[in-house]
Order: C-alpha cells, then structure tokens, then sequence
C-alpha cells in the first residue's frame, strides 16, 4: 500500500511539474480518441448500411407460363432450395401476384391496354443468408430445372453493391488499424520528451538500486492518467457532436430499422479501454531505452 502510494504521489508531481508535455499527451489522445470515436461510428454505421443492401439480394425463379402455381414443377424446385444450407427462406409468388406488382412497379406498360390473359407464370423469391451467396444459390440451378423459364439475381447490380460493400470493410479496418499505430507514436513521442528531461533523475535511481520496475511505475500511472483525461475529455466532445450535430445529419440520410452504428455506451468504453492502454504502453515502452543504464 504504502508503495502504490508513493508511486501515485510521484505520478501526481511529475504531471504538475511538467504542466506543457501533460498538456501536449494528454491534447495527443484527446485527438486520437476523438478520432476512433468518430471513426467507429461512422464505420459500424457503414456496416450496416452495406448488411442492409446485402440483405435486398434476392435470386428470383421465374417459371413458364401455364406451370401452376402449386405444381410439381414449382415444389420440386422449392425442396430443392430449401434443402441449400446458402438459403435463409423461399417465398412462392403465384402468376396474378407476380402481375400485381409488375402493375404496381411498372405502371406505365398497362395505360390504354388491357391484358387478353395473364402473360406471367409463378415464381420463387429466395433470400439467401448472405448476400455473397446469390450467385452461388442461382449457379445451384444450372443449367434449369423443368418448368423454370429464367434465373435472375440481378447480376449488374449485385456485383457492384457487394464491391462496394467489401470496399467500406477493408477501408474502414485498415483505417481504424492505422489511427491505433499513429497515436500510439504520437503519444509515445510526446512522453518521451517528459522522460527525456528526467533522464538524469532515471540514472540516479538506477545507480542506487532502484528496480527497472519501481521506476516504469510512476512514468506508466502518468500515461494511464494521461489516457483516462483525454478519452474523458474526446468521449465529452463527441457527445456534444451526438446531441448537436447528429440531430441535424440524420434527416439527410437513409432511415431504415436495421441501419444503425453500435451504441454510444459501447463506443465510449472502447475509447476509454483503449486511451488507458495507449498511454500506459507508451510511456513503458519509451522508458525502457533510458533504463539500460
């Protein structure tokens, strides 16, 4: 006890005694976390976006026309995609459905006309479990089964949407990957002009007996504090961004009940989690060059 205390008092006067590189460290993680609060949100929020258009990708079964709608050669397909493992459900369409909401999505080739007889055949809409896999479950039914007239996973867009999507994963990963290594050096660096200057004391120490450990402890106590009051402050400044500023930003983008980032709660945690850790690495990591006295 009594040595966690000296080593907490010696943490306390070093930041006091040495007011300007507190202030640039802790200004250093201030920033860094900001920028990984930021960054977490808005990259769990594309995410979901790119899940949410992932799920849109369906494989549509078209069959000919005369095929009822409950025929064998409709529920021979059916079993058949129901028994893949890539599926997550199949949903009949009967031939005057089909016709409904091609009346509904086309309006414009039904003025002035009307139809002798329903053109349209029944059809299948599967979902698969994930998006990458629509052309796998559509391949599943090459060449066709009796009966299917076409096999449609809108193959333009699907390719492009899932380019896209894998595109966001990459960037975002690589971007979170890269802020972590920079402030890690950042705060690394702004330490080690306060153990630089100290340097001489380090010597002292080390040349009566001191433990390389006795002397880490105060150095690693100042990142951790120096941690903790910059990720305070960067989860402070980002929710006033949430109140302020998102409020605002919201209407403008797509709404939709499964588009959402992780929740602040969760963001606020891994900032102060990884603030703490930053700064108590950086400064054992720098001090151990002045150690080998």
């Amino acid at each position: 006890m009594a040595r966690s205390k000296l080593l907490l008092s010696e943490a306390v006067r070093s930041l006091f005694a040495n007011v300007s590189t507190t202030a640039a460290a802790t200004m250093t993680v201030l920033i860094g976390m900001f920028l990984l609060g930021f960054l977490i949100g808005l990259s769990t929020w594309a995410f979901s976006l790119s899940n949410h258009y992932k799920h849109e990708l369906v494989v549509k079964v078209y069959f000919n026309h005369g095929v009822a709608d409950n025929g064998k050669e409709v529920t021979d397909v059916q079993s058949k995609l129901l028994a893949n493992p890539l599926v997550k459900s199949v949903t009949p369409v009967s031939a005057e459905e089909g016709l409904k909401q091609m009346r509904k999505k086309n309006p414009e080739l039904f003025k002035g006309s009307t139809l002798p007889y329903n053109p349209l055949g029944p059809a299948l809409t599967v979902q698969p479990k994930r998006g990458e896999d629509t052309v796998k479950i559509a391949d599943s039914l090459n060449p066709a089964p009796p009966g299917v007239h076409d096999v449609n996973y809108g193959k333009k867009t699907a390719h492009k949407l899932l380019t896209a999507a894998k595109v966001i994963d990459i960037f975002f990963v690589l971007a979170v990957i890269v802020l972590l290594v920079s402030s890690t050096l950042l705060i690394g660096n702004t330490i080690r002009l306060a153990i630089f200057s100290r340097r001489r004391e380090i010597e002292v120490m080390k040349l009566v007996g001191a433990t390389n450990w006795f002397i880490r402890g105060p150095f690693m106590l100042e990142g951790l504090i120096t941690g903790l009051v910059g990720s305070l402050a960067a989860i402070l400044l980002l929710v006033l961004g949430k109140e302020i500023a998102l409020p605002r930003i919201m209407p403008h983008v797509i709404r939709a009940s499964d588009i959402h980032a992780w929740p602040f709660g969760v963001t606020a945690l891994i900032i102060l989690g990884t603030g703490l850790l930053l700064g108590a690495a950086g400064s054992g990591l720098t001090i151990r060059r002045f150690l080998q006295v």
